[in-house]
């Protein structure tokens, strides 16, 4: 009965259990070792402690709950960087990959810029912008600027020459063109680009919170942690990070696939 009349939610279960299990199986052993070395006392270590301890931090700990309002700060700050450097990655890209002298003009320095360590900015920017939020989300745009600049540009480039036949014999006018034509042509490049953009986005959140070290964020949490030499709150932490960075990776995969339906990524 009830395959009868939820099959398609079923039917996704039971495809996705498989992929379940066989990714749940390398964090399942580590589990079971670190409860089998730690827990039962076998390693006595003080970098070492058992992983209770760790996962009741957040919840029981007075100083593991400020993991809480650490992981809201990391991602309000996250979200206004992904936005700002993701948007004027896409409108850069697009606009030079329509114009080739832009393209000519611009793209050598920024290309070249690119060049340069993520994290070799930091003293530039603190110079600039202090140790403030505007240090922190002018880095992490830049974070995630590249990333959706380079593959927004790629992928208008790499639109077919018969799309612009199109446009010719349609005499689309400029505006119409991109949205109707280009931007829709370019979207699988541009979704890939957001999608790694969202990852050195979150990567460069932590990191401007740990290199800056000035307010709250997961960052400032572990390096406070470290200082305290509480491995607890630091191993917490460092699990906050990855949950964080997988659930992204995964919202951001079904999100995408829904866009572009028409197309296996």
């Amino acid at each position: 009965m009830a395959d009868t009349a939820w099959p398609g939610p079923l039917a996704a279960l039971s495809r996705l259990a498989p992929r379940v299990r066989r990714g749940a199986a390398l964090p399942a052993a580590l589990v079971l070792l670190w409860l089998a070395v730690v827990d039962t006392g076998l390693v006595r270590t003080p970098l070492l402690v058992p992983l209770h301890q760790v996962l009741s931090s957040p919840f029981v700990d007075p100083d593991g709950r400020q993991i809480w309002a650490a992981l809201a700060a990391s991602l309000t700050r996250a979200t206004a960087g992904i936005a700002l450097g993701a948007c004027a990655g896409v409108a850069l890209g697009v606009a030079l990959g329509l114009s080739r002298p832009l393209q000519r003009a611009i793209a050598p320095t920024l290309h070249g810029l690119r060049q340069v360590a993520l994290f070799a900015w930091i003293p530039l920017l603190t110079a600039w912008f202090g140790t403030g939020e505007v240090a922190k989300v002018v880095f992490i745009s830049l974070s995630a600027f590249f990333p959706a600049f380079l593959n927004t540009e790629q992928g208008v480039r790499a639109i077919a020459p018969a799309y612009w036949e199109t446009a010719a014999v349609l005499r689309l006018r400029p505006w119409r063109r991109v949205t109707k034509m280009v931007l829709p042509a370019a979207l699988p490049a541009i979704l890939i680009g957001l999608e790694i953009a969202l990852l050195t986005a979150w990567i460069g959140t932590v990191g401007a919170e740990y290199a800056i070290g000035v307010g709250r964020g997961l960052g400032s949490f572990l390096v406070a942690a470290r200082e305290l030499f509480r491995m607890d709150l630091v191993l917490a932490g460092a699990v906050a990070l990855a949950l964080v960075g997988y659930a992204c990776n995964r919202a951001s995969r079904h999100v995408f696939s829904r866009i572009i339906t028409w197309r296996d990524r």
